[in-house]
């Protein structure tokens, strides 16, 4: 299957939030290493458990998990095909097929799958992209055999949400703040602040799904970080890259919602900020482990 076939997910994950840089793509997985490390740690995966991998993606966990325990089985879980076939093809490549299965569902329906089926199940932003976020919750209790481990890791959208009017991206646009709202505009019309699942929900809302779909124990850390920008993303990349698989990137923002000359304005002001890394980062990751 060509490149301009794949579906949105596979296309961003696999290409478009790199920005078509390799130096990119090395700084996010020196990012995803430690995370994927955290959840599987988490999980407490054992010997000849089973691990359902839910929106496994490009199959960071899982095959971390595979590779963690040599007795292990997995299921990678996706809405996309295309993913799935991608993770796929690694796993014969490694010649560890016989230790995995692929399910393409949704996160909130795994009726292929039994009650009591699985001992962990792993999910890294998923529920991001999920509306139905309880019913997702209520299907992980289900699979879960008795004790059984379910360990997530979300980002928390909510925080510090929505930027001022003269903030864009973290960098301070006051002398182009009205085109900074138009570009802005582009992405909300896609992902509404008010009803998106990027949206709606933070740590607490985890916490409180976990106890009504009746897991005993639950833990959840969260990591609050405020800090000036430090990467070495080039204002080309910064271009080319979205940021989410729903979303366009900042060039193909800009052309939607601005003219020539707004462009060019709004270019001279948020470029030297960019590569001189006048910004601030703001994030916050939760991690949620519990026990049915």
């Amino acid at each position: 299957m060509s490149e301009s076939q794949k579906d949105m997910w596979s296309e961003w994950l696999l290409n478009r939030r790199f920005g078509g840089n390799t130096e990119r793509m090395k700084a996010a997985m020196d990012f995803l290493y430690p995370v994927r490390d955290k959840v599987l740690h988490n999980a407490n995966l054992g010997e000849n458990e089973t691990l359902l991998d839910v929106g496994c993606g490009d199959g960071l966990i899982a095959f971390g998990a595979l590779e963690k325990s040599k007795t292990a089985k997995v299921i990678f879980s996706d809405v996309s095909q295309d993913l799935l076939n991608h993770a796929q093809s690694i796993a014969q490549e490694m010649n560890i097929i016989d230790r995995c299965k692929f399910i393409c569902a949704p996160a909130e329906d795994h009726s292929v799958i039994g009650n009591e089926s699985v001992e962990v199940i792993t999910t890294r932003s998923v529920l991001i992209y999920v509306a139905a976020k309880q019913q997702a919750f209520n299907e992980f209790y289900r699979i879960l055999k008795p004790q059984g481990r379910l360990s997530i890791f979300e980002p928390i959208n909510r925080f510090r949400y929505p930027e001022p009017s003269h903030i864009f991206g973290g960098y301070d646009v006051t002398n182009v703040s009205e085109i900074a709202q138009k570009v802005k505009a582009v992405y909300h019309k896609i992902q509404p602040p008010d009803n998106d699942p990027m949206l709606d929900f933070d740590e607490r809302d985890l916490i409180t799904f976990a106890e009504k779909a009746s897991f005993k124990e639950i833990h959840l850390d969260l990591q609050v970080e405020i800090k000036p920008k430090n990467n070495d993303v080039s204002w080309e990349v910064m271009l080319r890259t979205a940021s989410n698989p729903k979303i366009p990137t900042l060039e193909e923002a800009m052309s939607e919602a601005l003219t020539p000359i707004e462009i060019k304005e709004f270019i001279a002001c948020l470029r030297p900020l960019v590569e001189t890394k006048r910004g601030v980062n703001q994030s916050a990751l939760a991690y949620l482990w519990a026990v049915k």
